[in-house]
């Protein structure tokens, strides 16, 4: 029974690491959602480029998240890590989506596929409030640009609806695709009025000159 003592202390070192690797994941999880939700507020004001560093900070930390974890499998997966890649993942197509360029791939964000697929459904949602800033501010002749927005957040939802798998594979992906096409018809309405009305008073203004 000389062994025992021994077993136990090593043990205990190795459930320290854990431990220290646990606390570590938390923290930077959580500086993660930080950054994500500041990119996002940076890209509502127009700030590209204070959005873009912020997000190159998240990258670092899902990267980095992702290495020390290597060895505690059990503990990368525990949920609070794949909840701070999803909220890192819309921030970053969320950004692409504005731009009009391409969206990122999984592998370029360095994510998982549940919050890969789940943040590109809530980046769509969120082109809602894009869009609703345009007709809050724009003219009928930048409706041009909330068409296009709407017309991508369509598109994710058609793809999305494809993707039929257990919740349990997907991070519950069908709940949040299920909100996204709420999100769409609602946006389709909002922007479609406004469409209408501009159109109406250009063709009054137009009446009332001749």
């Amino acid at each position: 029974m000389d062994g025992i003592e021994q077993q136990v202390q090593d043990s205990t070192a190795e459930l320290e690491a854990k431990s220290g690797a646990r606390d570590r994941a938390l923290v930077d999880s959580r500086d993660v959602v930080r950054q994500a939700a500041r990119a996002i507020r940076a890209l509502h004001r127009g700030e590209w480029d204070e959005a873009s560093g912020i997000l190159d900070r998240g990258r670092t930390l899902v990267r980095d998240t992702k290495e020390h974890l290597r060895e505690y499998p059990d503990v990368y997966w525990a949920g609070y890590v794949q909840d701070a890649q999803k909220e890192f993942a819309e921030a970053s197509i969320l950004t692409a989506m504005i731009a009009d360029d391409a969206v990122p791939t999984r592998s370029e964000l360095g994510v998982e596929i549940a919050p890969y697929l789940n943040g590109l459904a809530e980046a769509a949602s969120e082109l809602r409030r894009y869009i609703l800033d345009i007709i809050r501010h724009g003219g009928l002749d930048q409706m041009r640009e909330a068409e296009r927005a709407l017309k991508v957040m369509d598109d994710v939802y058609t793809n999305l609806l494809t993707v039929d798998f257990p919740d349990a594979l997907t991070g519950g992906l069908r709940r949040t695709t299920d909100a996204l096409r709420a999100v769409v018809e609602r946006t389709r309405g909002d922007l479609t009025i406004t469409i209408r009305q501009a159109e109406l008073e250009r063709a009054l203004r137009s009446r009332s000159v001749s």
